[in-house]
């Protein structure tokens, strides 16, 4: 079991692998408990046309990443909270329009290789001991203001009229969130892909609410299962040849549907 560890890239790719994992089951915990779970979706396509963007102009994908991303996720929460837009609706249209564009400037790029793929489906296998660090020095940070937070983000999560009138700067906590699931989206991509880094950011708290247990304990929860699905998607995806990242979305949702059907009411 322990022979792939001999492998440098393997290495690589488990400590990237668990980092993400943390952070996307943390920040996940919030999105999900606010109804806010197409938010992944929307980032991560928004990422994508960042990636376009980068191949387009020989720079390089991960920052443009960021910087659309980020981009993204202060219009949305602007329109959200200034407009009084509704969410999902909000949501969908950047959705839509964020993949109709990434796919404009990829055709005029001629860019639809296998540098591409790599960012739609995940290539965790690749990564590099930079990223390694660029995503460790990050993520730390990341988890560190959410922690930070935690009381707020709780209160906000289940009542954000009552917050508010609470005396919590709440226009200023939520911009903080998306900002941080945007940058952890845009380095999760090179990961676990485009396509497949909203299922383990919602999957996991999905799977752990099924068991009832206090917010606390329901994050704590979420971690475990999003840690065990990143190593279990490695091993399987090492021994039998299969794509990483579609591999790890597949032990999370294995998680869900056991989670489902021990806590049927």
């Amino acid at each position: 079991m322990f022979e792939m560890f001999q492998y440098q890239f393997m290495v690589h790719a488990f400590a990237a692998g668990m980092m993400i994992a943390l952070l996307a089951s943390v920040s996940g915990a919030f999105i999900v408990l606010r109804r806010y779970a197409l938010l992944t979706e929307t980032l991560a396509h928004s990422a994508l046309v960042g990636v376009a963007v980068g191949i387009l102009t020989r720079s390089d994908p991960v920052w443009t990443a960021v910087a659309a991303a980020l981009l993204s996720a202060w219009v949305i929460e602007y329109l959200r909270s200034f407009f009084h837009l509704y969410s999902d609706a909000v949501l969908a249209i950047f959705l839509s329009g964020s993949l109709a564009l990434a796919v404009i400037i990829v055709s005029l790029a001629g860019a639809f290789n296998s540098s591409l793929f790599s960012y739609l489906f995940g290539s965790i296998l690749s990564v590099s001991e930079a990223e390694v660090w660029l995503i460790f020095g990050i993520g730390v940070p990341a988890l560190a203001l959410l922690a930070y937070h935690y009381k707020e983000l709780y209160f906000i999560a289940f009542d954000e009229e009552v917050a508010r009138t609470s005396g919590i700067a709440v226009t200023w906590i939520n911009f903080m969130m998306v900002s941080v699931v945007a940058v952890i989206i845009a380095l999760s991509i090179r990961i676990v892909g485009t396509l497949l880094i909203g299922a383990l950011m919602v999957i996991p708290t999905v799977a752990a609410l099924r068991y009832r247990l206090g917010f606390s304990a329901t994050v704590g929860l979420s971690v475990l299962f999003a840690l065990f699905s990143v190593a279990a998607g490695m091993l399987f995806s090492y021994y039998f040849s299969l794509p990483s990242g579609a591999t790890i979305v597949m032990c999370v949702l294995a998680i869900f549907v056991v989670s489902l059907l021990i806590n049927r009411r």
